[in-house]
């Protein structure tokens, strides 16, 4: 029981690891990057659906993102969507394509986006220490282990924990260097 929830918790801090990652794929750091887009939702037939669904999305050049929607009827809403996303981008369609161009990053947004960037991190190791605290009393509740035992498996949860915020650190540091750079 207590390896299944050393387990457990690895794979959700595993997890808290990805979708920190995911959110720092969505910051706009000058360069175009489709995953900009991942949370654009347009009204499509009634329903709401992501932006990636109904368009191929595509960097032709670094700093342009391109937009080719699959059903033409769909240009105006993908575009309103963009807009109310409030992206900092102003689309440009030419009837059957939208482009959007990237402006260069000034300092002041860069120290806001690293800012971001540290509010994801701290949420991220929330998180991870939240895993931790649900695994240190999972591993306390099982009557079969001795003193020694708990205390030996929270070491062990304790170094996994470590570990994982490292990596985050890791992480949110080398997006800082990137959006730092000119």
């Amino acid at each position: 029981m207590s390896q299944e929830t050393i387990s457990n918790a690895t794979l959700k801090m595993n997890k808290s690891i990805e979708s920190f990652e995911h959110s720092l794929s969505q910051l706009r750091t000058g360069r175009a990057n489709p995953a900009m887009l991942d949370n654009i939702m347009i009204d499509y037939y009634g329903s709401e659906t992501p932006l990636n669904q109904v368009a191929a999305i595509t960097v032709p050049e670094g700093r342009q993102l391109l937009i080719k929607p699959y059903d033409k009827t769909t240009l105006q809403a993908i575009e309103h969507a963009i807009n109310s996303a409030d992206l900092g981008i102003n689309p440009q369609s030419d009837g059957e394509n939208i482009r959007l161009n990237i402006p260069p990053l000034t300092e002041e947004t860069r120290k806001l986006l690293v800012k971001d960037v540290s509010k994801y991190a701290e949420d991220a190791k929330v998180a991870i220490r939240n895993i931790r605290r649900d695994a240190n009393d999972t591993i306390k509740k099982d009557k079969e282990l001795t003193k020694d035992d708990i205390q030996g498996y929270q070491d062990d949860i304790q170094d996994l924990t470590d570990k994982i915020i490292k990596k985050i650190d890791e992480i949110s540091k080398k997006k800082e260097v990137e959006l730092m750079s000119i």
